[in-house]
């Protein structure tokens, strides 16, 4: 590869990561050609994008970004043969195409997974990527409590609460409740 070529490499990486809120950075080595080519597979039908890029091409497109995105914590990790995953959407998709994909196959293996600043190190850390859930699967569920929690200190001030007379029958499971109005 040409000086001319790794600038040009360099500079497109550099736009990929600054659009990227997440990517994984994943050990493939000692897959045969058949198994890269079904990782492959399942990455595309997946939307999943897979790339094999040189450490130091990495390194310095990475190294152009701002501190404040915390990538110096990645680039122990760029060493050996890397490929590195991404796709639109939750960043636990590489995960869980990774998790799959492995469920018949010793690799690839999890070197490191950058999601918003955060940065997880290490094969051991997959199964606690796959349970994330999405930014808007947290704010809906956010956006539920708030409504509810506002339904709940909207109730009139006209409201007493007493247990119902039959309460003894049901403390064991559930404990009833009756509302009356006040006069």
């Amino acid at each position: 590869m040409t000086k001319q070529e790794k600038t040009a490499v360099i500079e497109e990486l550099k736009d990929v990561f600054a659009n990227l809120d997440f990517f994984y950075i994943t050990d493939a080595s000692t897959l045969s050609v058949e198994q890269i080519n079904n990782f492959r597979r399942l990455c595309f039908n997946k939307g999943v994008k897979m790339r094999v890029i040189k450490n130091t091409l990495i390194r310095k497109a990475l190294e152009s970004a701002s501190a404040d995105k915390n990538y110096d914590a990645i680039f122990g990790e760029l060493k050996g043969p890397t490929a590195v995953l991404y796709a639109e959407g939750a960043a636990n998709i590489p995960a869980k195409v990774l998790k799959e994909f492995r469920a018949g196959n010793e690799r690839p293996l999890l070197k490191a997974a950058y999601i918003d600043t955060a940065v997880f190190i290490g094969d051991d850390q997959l199964d606690a990527l796959t349970k994330l859930k999405s930014k808007n699967n947290c704010l809906a569920k956010l956006s539920v409590y708030y409504s509810l929690r506002q339904e709940m200190l909207s109730v009139p001030f006209n409201l007493v609460v007493k247990p119902s007379p039959d309460w003894l029958k049901h403390c064991r499971n559930e404990p009833k409740m009756v509302t009356f109005p006040l006069g």
